[in-house]
């Protein structure tokens, strides 16, 4: 079995995620781009069914414990908070093609049969755009997880997740806020 990561199993408001990102050291691992994912079980109708830090550990036992798995995604983005599972500057196991060169973030539900919330989705955008400002990377290269030719989960994200509203929206935030000396400048 891979050694494990650890788990970061906190959640954070927006605002907060935003300051926490701030705080990461990304000296020896960067991604490339992130691949969006859903959860599917639990969907959104569940999620709250547990609190989230016993959610993290039940996530932990199953990728470390279950799949034996080095790590799994890195964030899970619920209607309250946006949850740190992998830490940000290791790589995670989300997609097979694209552990190494990505980040994975999962939004909670299953949008083959659920409609995103407007928090969900706020919550979402509100965390790919820091990612996407921590490190410069352009949020026009996002990916979804069924775009992976060597993944199973061929409807993940959902049919309700609209790449494109994605990334116009990652897009649009990015440009109202100031360029961090590392990150590069996003045009629209």
């Amino acid at each position: 079995m891979p050694e494990w990561k650890g788990i970061v199993g906190k959640g954070f408001r927006a605002d907060e995620f935003d300051e926490y990102v701030k705080t990461v050291k990304f000296d020896e691992w960067k991604p490339s781009f992130i691949v969006l994912h859903n959860t599917a079980i639990p969907t959104f109708a569940d999620w709250h069914k547990h609190p989230g830090e016993e959610r993290m550990r039940a996530l932990e036992r199953y990728y470390r414990d279950d799949n034996h798995w080095s790590a799994g995604p890195h964030l899970f983005v619920a209607d309250d908070l946006i949850w740190v599972f992998t830490p940000l500057n290791v790589p995670g196991v989300h997609s097979p093609s694209w552990n190494r060169i990505a980040w994975g973030v999962e939004l909670v539900g299953d949008y083959d049969k659920e409609p995103m919330s407007q928090e969900v989705r706020d919550n979402a955008i509100a965390a790919l755009t820091s990612l996407h400002w921590i490190i410069g990377i352009d949020p026009r290269q996002i990916r979804l997880h069924r775009e992976d030719t060597k993944t199973t989960h061929k409807h993940c994200p959902g049919l309700n997740m609209v790449k494109d509203d994605v990334i116009n929206l990652v897009v649009a935030a990015l440009t109202e806020r100031p360029p961090l000396s590392v990150a590069a400048p996003i045009s629209a």
